[in-house]
């Protein structure tokens, strides 16, 4: 089974489902005209969180957002790829294709990555997605993810708030489990002790479900819109 962008943990519900079934996890867009990345035997399976190395004849590189400079190994930035199945542009629509693809034919996937020193790929967060909070960038799928990780709490989303000074402030939409009753403090010291100052979450609301699209992607618009609307009164 391969699995494209951000699957890991639908890799591990399928693992547990079906424990003689090997699965990988693969990367690749519409764009890219297929898989980009791939893992091969069940050595490069092992490295989990990874989407695996490179495809035969395609090239990437992590760049800068900021200042379009590549980026070495562990340093995490925008994904681009150059390879023979990349698209050529959008018919009809060259601002499209211009903001998307350079004059080199490195098209700009949009995704906030980093590779490992052995050549192994990990996808953070998409670019759109991250939260400006002061002058940093927090991605919200490394706090999403600390949120599962707490025994008290069912599913999470993060999204940015409102803030006067700050601009914008990490804030958690959180499912609680059946019986639980973890507290808004509770969460946000979970949270405090496991990351740097500036990723701290510093709001959070509590709802019965996580608003998703039918192929499980977090509708963090719908969110948004809710937050703003309602000042992120329970849903």
């Amino acid at each position: 089974m391969i699995l494209a962008r951000f699957d890991y943990f639908a890799a591990v519900e399928h693992l547990l489902k079906f424990p003689n079934v090997e699965i990988v996890q693969g990367y690749g867009l519409t764009e890219s005209g297929g898989g980009a990345t791939r893992m091969l035997g069940p050595d490069e399976a092992k490295q989990h969180g990874s989407v695996g190395r490179l495809a035969e004849n395609m090239e990437a590189k992590i760049v800068d957002p900021s200042t379009g400079e590549a980026l070495p190994p562990a340093q995490g930035g925008e994904l681009w790829l150059r390879g023979p199945t990349i698209r050529k542009g959008c018919v009809g629509h060259d601002k499209a294709t211009a903001e998307t693809l350079d004059s080199e034919g490195w098209l700009k996937t949009g995704d906030l990555c980093y590779f490992d020193s052995d050549g192994f790929l990990y996808i953070v967060d998409r670019l759109k997605e991250l939260i400006k909070y002061k002058a940093y960038q927090v991605p919200p799928a490394e706090l999403e993810r600390l949120l599962h990780s707490n025994p008290e709490i069912a599913d999470a989303a993060v999204i940015p708030y409102p803030d006067e000074n700050a601009r914008k402030i990490p804030m958690a939409y959180v499912v609680r489990k059946p019986g639980r009753n973890v507290t808004a403090g509770q969460i946000i010291d979970f949270v405090a002790k496991q990351v740097a100052p500036y990723k701290k979450i510093r709001r959070v609301s509590f709802i019965n479900s996580i608003p998703k699209s039918p192929a499980g992607k977090i509708l963090r618009r719908e969110l948004v819109s809710h937050t703003l609307s309602s000042g992120s009164s329970k849903l």
